[in-house]
């Protein structure tokens, strides 16, 4: 009796040992960069389908992310520019600008009085003169001796810099006529009481004082 039970367990574990498959081991796959014959280009990983955006990546306003509207630079900011959003740029441009702008924007700063290539000054009349956008595109983009800052700089910052720098621009450039016509007195009597003193007299008398010896001429 147990020598046929022991037989019947023998058959049966051998029975269901032979059912076992492989399929989940051996399944059909391509791993990464592998040669695959299926496919025309003998290439395992399948390339985007056009126009495919991933989740959270639409960028619907191309203005806001390229500065530009189709090819050219925009001239006003497409954000509000508010006391925060000028701080915010004022940090930024503090962190990522100033080592070779300057803190001024003048093209002075640290590494470029250490022999970096100094970039133009945003005083000079052709980039006062620039648009906004153009500013946004060499921040995303780079320009001669400027690496971009697309991976260090966020978008929301770029234009937060773009602000500060035009606030760096006006503060150097400032003109009357900018002022509005109300506040026009306050600024007149706030210049004339921080205007400079007098000049001193000059401690160079202009004649000799008549108490001083005058030497007599000499003959020769």
């Amino acid at each position: 009796m147990r020598r046929g039970l022991r037989a019947a367990l023998v058959l049966g574990l051998s029975a269901l040992a032979a059912s076992c498959r492989q399929d989940m081991h051996d399944q059909p796959k391509y791993k990464a960069f592998r040669r695959a014959d299926f496919f025309g280009d003998e290439r395992s990983a399948r390339p985007l389908v056009e126009d495919t955006v991933a989740r959270g990546q639409l960028r619907a306003d191309a203005t806001y992310y390229t500065g530009k509207q189709g090819t050219m630079p925009v001239d006003v900011l497409p954000v509000a520019v508010t006391p925060a959003l000028l701080q915010r740029g004022q940090q930024r441009f503090g962190i990522y600008c100033t080592p070779c702008h300057g803190a001024t924007g003048r093209g002075n700063g640290m590494v470029v009085q250490r022999g970096y290539r100094p970039p133009p000054s945003f005083h000079i009349d052709r980039l006062r003169n620039e648009k906004a956008g153009y500013f946004f595109d060499v921040i995303s983009s780079g320009f001669g001796a400027m690496p971009d800052y697309a991976a260090q700089i966020a978008v929301p910052d770029r234009w937060a810099i773009v602000a500060y720098v035009r606030a760096l621009q006006l503060s150097e450039n400032a003109r009357l006529e900018d002022v509005p016509a109300d506040r026009r007195a306050e600024l007149a009597a706030t210049a004339s009481s921080v205007a400079p003193p007098a000049a001193a007299p000059s401690a160079v008398p202009s004649a000799v004082p008549s108490a001083l010896p005058v030497p007599a001429p000499v003959h020769r």
